[in-house]
């Protein structure tokens, strides 16, 4: 999975890693409400880095955490969704709204090997100062550059340049208006 080849989603081992990711996220997800702005520790452990200052609101859901790096002054809003079986990156300074949905697996196209679960994991990566709309879908393998603008509800299936602003689905390039 994490070499970007074909793997089984089925397998135990990695069963093994979503449960600790589940329950991670619940000890989060039910923190008391002062401590909702913060990332519970047991969620911040499952992480591969979390700058001290990144926000992740509650409810949150990732698949494993493990691959999954926050810099500083990232904020998370209620309902984000990274299904990290590989590595995602959030640059410094960026924000993700509410409902905001990170996908890394691609599934395999022939239905029979869908069937067995496999599919292969493409990275997602965020720069610096990117905002990004709520209910935006990322899907795999996507970059988006340092401060770009995803707009609300679109769907991103290929790279977004640095200091372009996207939005539809699936997502354009938004002309800017100066």
């Amino acid at each position: 999975m994490t070499r970007g080849e074909w793997y089984s989603c089925l397998d135990p081992e990695l069963e093994v890693l979503r449960a600790a990711a589940r329950e991670a996220v619940y000890i989060h997800n039910t923190a008391p409400p002062t401590d909702r702005r913060t990332i519970a520790p047991a969620l911040r452990a499952l992480f591969a880095h979390a700058a001290p200052d990144a926000i992740v609101e509650a409810p949150f859901h990732c698949s494993y955490g493990c691959n999954i790096s926050l810099a500083e002054g990232v904020y998370l809003n209620a309902g984000c969704t990274i299904l990290d079986s590989a590595r995602v990156e959030i640059g410094a300074g960026s924000m993700l709204g509410p409902h905001v949905q990170i996908y890394c697996a691609d599934h395999h196209r022939d239905p029979a090997e869908r069937a067995e679960g496999f599919e292969i994991a493409r990275p997602v990566r965020i720069g610096a100062r990117v905002w990004i709309g709520g209910g935006a879908i990322l899907l795999p393998g996507v970059t988006i550059g340092a401060g770009a603008i995803v707009g609300a509800g679109s769907v991103v299936t290929r790279d977004v340049a640095p200091g372009t602003t996207v939005a539809g689905s699936p997502a354009k390039t938004i002309p800017s208006r100066s």
